[in-house]
């Protein structure tokens, strides 16, 4: 006779993610903070990377005991060693920390150009290599990119290519780490932590043309972000994919 499911008991079911270790660095704010909390919801232990201490430490307060966190910089490849050094297993990481200049090639300085690929590139294949011999075989890695990549929305064609070089990077990993699994998220225009920072009149500008750019008519949000991410974590069959949750962005 088979057993009935435990939630039919009034138990909880133990889903995918419960126990396993979850290592986000960026987890502070943002995007990486709203994978953590769903994370902590599914029952994972959290394990939260960014420069900022107080911010870290604010985030993990809030989340709960399952929550620990580590000052780490992307750009630095001896603080990712001894960031993920000090962690005895990683079973998921996402990587969403990254700070760039975006503009037109004509404007834009070489340093400020290369700026994408030095930050959020660069450091996302350095933090997946320092993570390596920690990965659980079942385990996975989700990237970071954005729609930018499939369809530029304006003169700024390094950040442009960053992205479409990530995507492209997704895929070589998944052939390279397999079986680990290795996918990339690749959101539309946001309204959460990052245009929050920049000035009115331009987030009310950008907001704008991109609910004209898009099939829904809407922006996204971050905790529609962090349920793609967490999909790409759990769903165990997918690998070397690049998810555009951009309400149809690359699409028009």
């Amino acid at each position: 006779m088979n057993e009935l499911p435990s939630h039919v008991h009034g138990l909880p079911a133990v889903g995918p993610l419960h126990g396993r270790t979850v290592v986000l660095i960026g987890g502070g704010s943002g995007i990486g903070l709203r994978v953590a909390h769903q994370a902590v919801a599914a029952g994972a232990h959290v394990v939260l990377g960014g420069r900022t201490p107080e911010r870290l430490a604010a985030a993990a307060e809030d989340l709960g005991s399952r929550v620990t966190w580590r000052t780490v910089d992307t750009t630095d490849r001896s603080s990712l060693a001894s960031f993920f050094a000090e962690l005895d297993r990683v079973d998921h990481l996402f990587t969403s920390a990254a700070s760039y200049r975006v503009g037109p090639m004509r404007e834009l300085s070489d340093e400020d150009a290369e700026s994408p690929f030095v930050s959020k590139f660069w450091g996302q294949y350095h933090a997946v290599r320092s993570a390596v011999p920690k990965l659980a075989e079942d385990g996975s890695v989700v990237l970071m990119s954005g729609a930018a990549g499939a369809r530029p929305p304006a003169a700024a064609p390094a950040y442009a290519a960053c992205n479409a070089a990530i995507e492209g990077l997704g895929r070589g990993l998944a052939v390279e780490l397999a079986p680990v699994r290795v996918n990339v998220v690749s959101p539309g225009t946001i309204d959460g932590n990052l245009w929050a920072h920049r000035p009115q009149e331009d987030r009310e500008a950008a907001f704008a043309q991109y609910r004209r750019d898009t099939i829904l008519g809407r922006l996204g949000t971050e905790d529609e972000i962090a349920q793609t991410v967490l999909f790409l974590f759990t769903n165990g069959f997918t690998t070397g994919a690049t998810l555009y949750p951009d309400g149809g962005y690359t699409l028009r």
